[in-house]
């Protein structure tokens, strides 16, 4: 479990200043905890937040106790990518949560690597409800089981953790490889050969006749 040093945060000062203050302005709050506005040292989150994301428990340590919370959403700059605000939520004690965790892949699908397909995420995190000792950081999946374009994995083929529930439509496909679109050359008009003979032909043609015209005028 990660700790997070919180100092409760006076409202009147301006978000911005914070910020260049090194601190990130937060909140917390849950079913049975009233929203609290707290600040937290930027280095810290950033490594707490690239650590744990949003599915493992972080506690708050603050001045008047320890709050067990996850971090339930994180505003992040457009143009930088900063984050500029965050909200962690607090759980209750002995009760189940649920969130969306993160999924990666892992293996070699035959269907990318021998016929060429694409492979196609469809979804990037999973709906789960679990104690929150129990949560997962992420979840990974084998997509060695795509063999051929008719192969798909759904929600319900996803092995979770002990402790884990989807929450998921179990009928959602995950992933697939889509084929490779076949590329159309463009259909070449043939040629006519007979209508280019029959061109050549009567040119020639206008050209005898132009002659005895000019040797008449030349006389």
């Amino acid at each position: 479990m990660v700790t997070l040093k919180a100092e409760k945060r006076d409202v009147s000062v301006k978000a911005k200043a914070l910020r260049q203050a090194g601190f990130i302005p937060a909140v917390f709050y849950g079913k049975k905890e009233a929203s609290t506005p707290i600040s937290i040292p930027m280095v810290d989150f950033l490594k707490v937040w690239k650590e744990v994301g949003e599915s493992s428990v972080v506690s708050l340590q603050t001045a008047d106790g320890i709050v067990e919370s996850l971090i339930h959403e994180v505003d992040f700059d457009p143009v930088s990518g900063k984050p500029l605000h965050a909200d962690f939520y607090v759980f209750e004690k002995g009760h189940k949560v649920e969130v969306e965790v993160p999924l990666e892949l892992e293996g070699v699908s035959l269907a990318v690597k021998d016929l060429g397909g694409t492979l196609v995420r469809v979804l990037h995190a999973l709906k789960i409800e679990a104690m929150p000792k129990d949560l997962p950081h992420n979840i990974t999946i084998d997509i060695s089981s795509l063999v051929d374009f008719q192969s798909q994995i759904l929600a319900k083929d996803i092995q979770l953790p002990t402790g884990v529930e989807l929450k998921e439509n179990p009928e959602e496909v995950v992933v697939l490889v889509s084929a490779p679109r076949e590329e159309k050359e463009e259909e070449v008009a043939p040629v006519d050969l007979s209508a280019i003979e029959v061109e050549a032909k009567g040119k020639e043609k206008e050209g005898d006749e132009a002659a005895p015209a000019e040797d008449a005028a030349a006389a």
